[in-house]
């Protein structure tokens, strides 16, 4: 119990606010009890010498013979209890009072003295005495008037009789009263407690009572400030460490497609250079069909290269992957680059007696880099051209949508198996081995258009058509492009052998 008590603000405050209101309202009666007798006692003193001092100046004008009617007069009042008599040498006078016939000696009449040392027994007394000469004579006479003091014994035994009550009242009193104190002060404060406890276990989604205006009120918006403050804070390093997670997964993600890029690409360059070194080691040592120097130094030749070539372009992926964003961006004009290059490469596409259709508008400018957006549209027109078959249909689309580009290139006569279409962008991917020897293809150029457009905020998808393959992006266009015609003017066909 006493555990509880000492762990508990408000058992502490409730007991110690019982204990101040018990002993204050003891404190009270206490002094009520001693103060209200003793201030009534003091009137009746101060009463008593009035009417005694006005006695005493009637005896002084009358002869003491003739004093009875004045003493039979005082002790008539209620207030006088008894009055005694002494003469210049201290002996006891007999009053010369009329009130007792059988005490009447001829002259006097008088109240023995055993009768009033009882009367003091029961009766509270109050008494004053005073000095004075009859009329008559020079002798000095003491008088003492003796007061009925009953009123303040019935005042302290009223006292004693409402103790009882009276306590229970100030122990109720002192109960509901320490009760409501307790939970003024208290709620608060364990309200505040039970808040930092959560705070403790970074629970913030609570909030403190701001409708008060004092310390703890105050106290309470400093807690909800704090509150919000480190919300926002755990938030941002929540987020800081979510990003970092996803940061630390996306670099060993790319520490893993790097380790797979080299592990592939010394695969890719030990194939062309086992087959220059056995070709050359052939011609060397003059064996069979490799003593015809001419046919196979130019099988060489064409090997090494597709070897420069590849080298190229994984020259070209390194660099890539050095420049992240921080490469130079202009506004280029993507349907001139088209252009430029259908025009170098139309010997290709008259062996191959393809037709070419180019849907696009006569200018439409994006920003980028003009080397890297070459790449781009060099190697997907390219490939396109490369893998059509004779007399297939290739068309090139550019369409302004919404303030972008959408670029797509289809070529007929041809599909991709589905089960290839997700792996077409990986680095050195063929979908046919023996097709890609046969057309020089490295296996690195779609990969190589994606890593551009990545750094560019787009992304090359694929799909089969009705009739063949579409490669497709979109682009940013430059926003201060003016021209109108560059979005309503479609069906321009450049090509068409």
């Amino acid at each position: 119990m006493t555990k509880k008590i000492r762990s508990s603000l408000y058992a502490k405050v409730f007991l110690t606010t019982t204990a101040m209101l018990l002993c204050m309202s003891l404190l009270v009666f206490s002094l009520l009890a001693w103060l209200m007798p003793q201030t009534y006692s003091n009137r009746l003193n101060t009463v008593l010498d009035e009417r005694a001092q006005r006695f005493v100046s009637e005896l002084e004008q009358v002869a003491f013979p003739n004093s009875g009617g004045l003493f039979d007069q005082l002790l008539q009042d209620m207030e006088i209890n008894s009055v005694e008599l002494y003469n210049g040498k201290g002996e006891f006078v007999p009053l010369p009072t009329e009130l007792f016939a059988e005490a009447w000696d001829g002259n006097t009449a008088y109240i023995e003295q055993t009768q009033i040392n009882e009367l003091r027994k029961t009766v509270p007394l109050l008494s004053g005495s005073y000095h004075f000469s009859f009329s008559d004579s020079n002798e000095r006479y003491m008088l003492i008037v003796y007061g009925a003091a009953e009123q303040i014994g019935e005042l302290q035994q009223s006292f004693i009789r409402v103790f009882p009550f009276i306590l229970l009242i100030v122990l109720a009193v002192a109960f509901i009263v320490s009760w409501l104190y307790s939970c003024m002060i208290t709620k608060p404060v364990l309200e505040i407690s039970r808040i930092s406890e959560k705070m403790s276990d970074l629970q913030l989604n609570w909030t403190v009572d701001e409708q008060r205006t004092d310390e703890l009120g105050t106290l309470g918006k400093s807690l909800n400030r704090l509150s919000h403050n480190l919300s926002v804070t755990l938030s941002d390093l929540q987020n800081a460490n979510r990003k970092l997670e996803a940061d630390i997964e996306h670099k060993k993600k790319l520490e893993q497609a790097r380790t797979n890029f080299f592990s592939a690409v010394s695969h890719e360059l030990k194939t062309p250079v086992t087959i220059i070194k056995g070709q050359l080691e052939g011609m060397l040592l003059g064996i069979g069909a490799y003593k015809d120097h001419d046919k196979y130094l130019t099988r060489s030749l064409e090997i090494a290269n597709t070897l420069e070539t590849m080298v190229q372009e994984i020259l070209t992926i390194s660099r890539l992957e050095t420049a992240g964003a921080e490469f130079k961006k202009d506004h280029l004009d993507c349907v001139q680059m088209i252009k430029s290059y259908l025009s170098e490469t139309e010997d290709l596409i008259v062996g191959k007696d393809l037709q070419i259709y180019l849907d696009a508008p006569p200018s439409v400018l994006i920003t980028g880099n003009k080397m890297l957006m070459e790449k781009v549209f060099s190697n997907l027109i390219g490939n396109a051209i490369k893998y059509s078959p004779q007399g297939a249909f290739i068309r090139i689309s550019i369409h302004v949508e919404h303030e972008q580009i959408k670029f797509s290139v289809e070529n007929t006569g041809a599909h991709i198996p589905e089960d290839s279409i997700p792996k077409v962008f990986d680095a050195f991917y063929r979908v046919e081995q023996s097709r890609s020897r046969k057309t020089g293809g490295s296996g690195l150029g779609l990969y190589i258009v994606q890593e551009i457009l990545h750094l560019h905020g787009s992304e090359c998808t694929v799909c089969n058509t009705q009739a063949g393959v579409k490669f497709s992006f979109f682009s940013t266009t430059h926003k201060s492009q003016t021209n109108p015609t560059c979005i309503t003017k479609k069906g321009d066909m450049i090509w068409a052998y």
